[in-house]
């Protein structure tokens, strides 16, 4: 190589000045810790992302959907408002209000004289009822030979042994 020197140049030149014709090793190294940099970017960035998802997620919060689509709504619109949200949401924890108001239907169901749970046993679905437009047939009325619609009568509650049907 030092025949191929500029007779200008000095006779010790740095490691990463490379003969003509020769592979540049310093800028295959570069190239490569580039693309590992511009990808352990991107595994940070979806990870800081999914943060508030993972910690609503991993504490079982009732909000967990909600955290999901304030992050989806962030990652496109690029708003950090709704990142912010879904951050403070997920940190949030909820009343749980089911228990309760499956407590107060038990008890309510054990006033009625009913067995727990068989509140609603035989009553009709009101979007199945809707959907599959089956029309109960009204029983006639004896005395008068006329036929009530039962298309035309509102659904109404299979009353328990207890319960009085009002008007």
């Amino acid at each position: 190589m030092a025949d191929q020197l500029h007779p200008v140049a000095t006779q010790h030149l740095p490691g990463f000045i490379t003969a003509p014709g020769q592979t540049d090793g310093l800028m295959v190294f570069l190239a490569f810790f580039l693309a590992f940099s511009v990808f352990a970017f991107g595994v940070f960035y979806w990870r800081l992302h999914s943060l508030p998802e993972r910690i609503a997620h991993k504490s079982q919060k009732i909000q967990f959907e909600f955290v999901a689509i304030l992050g989806l709504i962030s990652l496109f619109t690029h708003n950090h408002i709704f990142w912010i949200a879904g951050l403070l949401l997920a940190f949030i924890d909820f009343p749980n209000f089911s228990g309760f108001l499956g407590r107060i239907a038990g008890s309510v169901e054990r006033i009625a004289g009913l067995k727990p749970g068989a509140g609603a046993d035989g009553v009709p679905e009101p979007s199945l009822a809707a959907s599959s437009h089956a029309v109960e047939e009204a029983p006639k009325d004896s005395d008068h030979g006329n036929e009530t619609s039962a298309a035309n009568k509102p659904l109404r509650a299979v009353a328990g042994g207890k319960e009085v049907d009002h008007a």
